[in-house]
């Protein structure tokens, strides 16, 4: 029987190239060996020399003319180098091959002379060193071409000299490269697509500030028209181009957002960067991650704001390199400014590379924003136009000197001649203001309601000269032409009237159509006045020679000094006029107030965390919580102190203090199922966030409707109407637009027998029967009790049910005696609520993984 050999394991080190002995068994096999070593010597000597030559000569004639000193120094040292290299390597060796023949060569020899024959001994040492040898080369590293090695010295020096040269910028450095460190190719970009062919001298100082090279926080301050915004492109496509990281530049609306994408994405096609709109229902959450391209995201308040929260929880907060915030004094507007609030102090918690530039009103408390942000001031009294401001008073006309003692000095009488019909329809003179500067310029007409703008482009057309109906003719047919087949076929009777005396309204009634064509026309001359609200001023950029304030009133609010300076900003075009007029028509009962209006202080800017009843900072406190920002009262108390509200809190915590208030907040998130709070055996209870709250935070729903929205989708569960969208466009009618709704009882009945029976079986589900809108349509008094909100929402349903059936605005507009521009409104707001909506129900249940939302989708 025959033996069995042990099984033998083959090992990392000994083994792992098998028995080499049967090959050396050979003697001619070990001779041909010798001789293919010596070939192979002088062959890779020779070869080296040629091929070190030639990676030099090649390198050598690479143009190194176009280097900076530093770098031409450089590369003279590594050249000198590589010569002293080449002369040591002729009596040297580089491969492998090369180092095992001469050593297997000595070891044979010395074997030779020993005992004259090759022995076993000999085979298993030449064996063993074959394998020791195999085993070094692989495990040893690749070697770098010298010709890449070479090049990489030379970057290398480049970023060691553009760092340097960072390090050592003074105040007094003025030129930071081409174009403020980017390429000439923006210079160029900036003159071909803006005509903008120099800076102004504030803005070269602002950009060669020491904080703006140090990349700290700024805060800057200049009127309106000065120019603020270049400065900001100019910072953004720096953090682009030659930090290679992702910005977000926040506007405060809708139309400013849009008016930015397009004038940037120019810019995006030519220096290679993605301009991305966060505005209404466009964005994705979280943002799209592109490998090599880096994103500007261009976002409305409250964009903004979900789209921090996306980063930080996908974490990727750090790769925002800069934050832009437009109109930074609206801080202390209401709502939107706590949402500001919120946005920028995430940013400082959770990065400490981010930089945040802010653009401002002049503010009597800049310092307070300066420590929130922990940021420099810079501050110009510039404007590329001067501004002379007016008031009114009966036909006299007075200049603003805040060194009179009044404020006001006289200047002139009007001289225009008023009939007695004129004077009736013209008491505030509008008429003989307009008329001494348009057609040949422009002039803005602020009127405080949407209604008094289409009253004054009216009644001022209804006076002027029929030279006017000459000017610039035929390019206002073709607007007019344009007006009509935006608006399938129909255009505004008011429109219709005035745009061919070149004058035309615009307010929040026009549609978005409509607004861009009036813009534009504006814009290049074709149209010469415009009456409007206050929102152009914060709007869109239309300048005029003259600003027509028609009354110290926006409704019926007194105008506060940033609305006014915002407005009679806009006077006076830079590069056409040489300058600017602003009067502010004033009644003798309103003198005292208009006085302190024009020549007090600027009013500060406070924090609005507590506005009503402390709704931004419940909203801020959950999602802390839900973001994993801090899940403890202590954690919450730690992010508090860099806010605004911190700051200020002597000004504003006077009944309770900051901590008290926050207690108060935790439990009431805690009442309203949002929160849990877990006691763990560590001092402080831990914080968590329930399914509804996560809902909440993570759709963006104001908390005072997140319950009302989860009651409405759970019901709508329980009987979804399959057959009808109604019951769907209801789920999704915004709940913010419900105040602003007034049915017409008469519409409302007759829309709601147009409906089949099953949408009105729906209807009576939810809480609108119609006897209810039968009754109130007859003038009768409703005894039950009905929910006017929903009764309310329900007819707002039914305003988007016929514009999905429909699509036409002007006739759904006519129909239920609305505005076009609020049915736009309100389309708009419901398809960003529906996105709200979908985010909201994809939060999953415990233990499940199922979202709400697909749910939905089955049910359905």
């Amino acid at each position: 029987m025959t033996e069995r050999r042990p099984v033998e394991y083959c090992s990392d080190s000994e083994d792992l190239f098998g028995d080499y002995d049967s090959i050396l068994e050979d003697s001619s096999l070990l001779a041909k060996l010798d001789v293919a070593e010596q070939n192979e010597r002088q062959r890779a000597a020779n070869h080296l020399d040629s091929l070190t030559d030639s990676i030099m000569d090649e390198f050598r004639e690479e143009p190194f003319e176009d280097l900076p000193a530093s770098q031409l120094q450089f590369q003279q040292h590594i050249t000198e180098g590589a010569k002293r290299s080449r002369q040591m390597d002729k009596n040297q060796t580089s491969t492998p091959c090369q180092s095992v023949s001469r050593t297997a060569e000595a070891r044979l020899e010395t074997n030779t002379q020993g005992d004259g024959r090759r022995s076993s001994r000999v085979r298993r040492s030449m064996a063993d060193l074959l394998k020791k040898t195999m085993l070094e080369n692989a495990a040893a590293p690749v070697k770098v071409s010298r010709t890449a090695e070479l090049k990489e010295a030379v970057v290398s020096e480049e970023i060691s000299v553009a760092l340097q040269a960072m390090e050592t910028i003074s105040p007094e450095t003025t030129d930071l490269g081409p174009f403020f460190g980017l390429p000439s190719k923006v210079k160029e970009l900036m003159h071909k697509l803006r005509g903008i062919q120099n800076l102004y001298e504030w803005q070269e100082t602002c950009l060669n500030l020491d904080c703006v090279q140090q990349r700290k926080n700024l805060i800057y301050s200049l009127p309106t028209s000065g120019g603020k915004t270049l400065v900001a492109e100019i910072l953004i496509l720096r953090e682009l181009l030659c930090r290679k990281k992702d910005c977000l530049l926040v506007l405060p609306y809708i139309s400013l957002v849009q008016e930015k994408v397009r004038g940037l994405a120019s810019f995006g096609l030519e220096l290679d960067f993605m301009v991305e709109e966060y505005a209404g229902s466009k964005g994705k959450f979280p943002p799209v991650k592109r490998r090599n391209n880096r994103s500007l995201y261009i976002a409305t308040i409250e964009k903004a704001h979900s789209l921090v929260n996306s980063l930080i929880e996908t974490s990727r907060l750090e790769n925002l390199g800069l934050v832009v915030v437009d109109e930074l004094h609206m801080l202390g507007d209401g709502s939107r400014g706590a949402v500001i609030e919120m946005t920028l102090s995430k940013v400082q918690y959770m990065s400490k590379t981010t930089q945040i530039i802010g653009m401002s009103a002049t503010l009597g408390n800049i310092k307070d924003l300066q420590t929130f942000l922990r940021a420099e001031n810079y501050t110009s009294d510039f404007r590329p136009v001067q501004l002379r401001e007016y008031v009114k008073l009966s036909d006299s006309i007075y200049e603003v000197d805040p060194k009179e003692e009044n404020c006001f000095r006289f200047s002139r009488l009007l001289s225009f001649k008023y009939s007695s019909a004129m004077q009736k329809m013209d008491p505030d003179h509008i008429i003989a203001l307009v008329t001494e500067v348009i057609p040949t310029h422009s002039c803005l007409v602020f009127c405080p309601t949407k209604k008094n703008c289409e009253n004054v482009a009216g009644m001022i057309c209804r006076y002027l000269r029929e030279e006017f109906l000459k000017h610039r003719e035929n390019e206002k047919a073709v607007l007019l032409q344009e007006l009509r087949d935006s608006g399938s076929g129909s255009v505004c009777p008011v429109l219709r009237r005035t745009v061919p005396y070149g004058v035309a309204y615009h307010h929040s009634g026009l549609t978005s159509e409509e607004r861009k064509l009036v813009e534009e026309a504006y814009s290049s001359g074709v149209l010469c006045l415009l009456t409007c609200t206050s929102t152009l001023a914060a709007g869109v950029n239309l300048p005029a020679r003259r600003v027509i304030l028609r009354s110290p009133y926006v409704a019926t609010d007194f105008l506060k000094r940033s609305q006014y300076k915002q407005m009679v900003g806009r006077a006076g075009r830079a590069g056409i006029d040489s300058v600017g007029e602003s009067i502010l028509i004033l009644q003798e009962k309103d003198k005292i107030l208009a006085k302190e209006l024009v020549c007090a202080p600027m009013e500060n800017c406070y924090s609005n965390l507590m506005h009503d009843d402390g709704k931004g900072m419940l909203s801020l406190i959950l999602s802390l919580v839900g973001l994993n920002i801090s899940t403890s009262l202590q954690q919450i108390q730690e992010f508090l102190s860099g806010t605004l509200l911190f700051v200020q809190q002597k000004q504003l915590c006077v009944e309770k203090g900051l901590w008290d208030v926050t207690l108060q907040c935790v439990d009431m998130l805690k009442e309203k199922d949002l929160i849990t709070i877990k006691v763990t055996g560590s001092n402080s209870p831990e914080l968590q966030i329930t399914r509804l709250g996560r809902a909440a935070y993570k759709g963006s729903v104001d908390l005072i409707h997140c319950d009302i929205l989860y009651k409405d989708l759970s019901k709508g569960l329980e009987g979804l109407l399959l057959n009808s969208y109604l019951h769907l466009v209801y789920l999704v009618t915004p709940y913010d637009l419900i105040p602003q709704c007034n049915p017409d009882w008469m519409v409302y009945f007759r829309q709601f027998t147009l409906l089949s029976a099953a949408e009105q079986k729906m209807s009576a589900a939810i809480g609108v029967p119609e006897s209810f809108v039968a009754r109130k349509a007859a003038g009768q008094t409703v005894k039950k009790s009905v929910n006017l909100g929903v009764v309310r929402r329900m007819y707002l349903a039914l305003v988007l049910f016929s514009l999905l059936k429909e699509t036409n605005v002007w006739s759904v507009a006519e129909r239920f005696q609305l505005s076009r521009g609020f049915l736009q409104t309100l389309l708009s707001s419901a398809s960003a609520f529906c996105s709200c909506v979908l985010h909201f129900t994809e939060v999953p249940a415990p233990r499940s993984p199922e979202p709400l939302c697909q749910t939905w989708e089955w049910s359905y």
